[in-house]
C-alpha cells in the first residue's frame, strides 16, 4: 500500500483521540474484539484511564482490525 495512502487511511487527530470510537454496535469477536469499534474488551475497559496519545495509538490498531475484518453481506447472516 502506497505510504501516503496508508497515512491518510489510519491517521487520528488528537480530537478524534478524546472521544470513544463505540458505534454502539457491541459484540465482541472470539478473539474478543469488538465488531462495531475493533478495541479489545480490555481497551473498551481502560479507555477512559488512557491518555490522548495512547488512545490516539489504539485507535489506529482499531482501525487496522476493522479493516482487516470480512465484510458481512445480506446472504451472510
Amino acid at each position: 500500500m502506497d505510504r501516503d495512502i496508508y497515512h491518510r487511511r489510519y491517521l487520528v487527530t488528537q480530537n478524534e483521540a478524546l472521544h470513544s470510537p463505540c458505534v454502539r454496535m457491541c459484540t465482541l469477536d472470539d478473539n474478543d474484539i469488538c465488531i462495531g469499534c475493533g478495541r479489545s474488551l480490555d481497551e473498551i475497559k481502560g479507555w477512559t484511564s488512557y491518555s490522548a496519545s495512547t488512545r490516539a495509538a489504539l485507535l489506529q490498531l482499531c482501525r487496522k482490525r476493522l479493516a482487516a475484518r470480512p465484510q458481512l453481506g445480506l446472504g451472510d447472516w
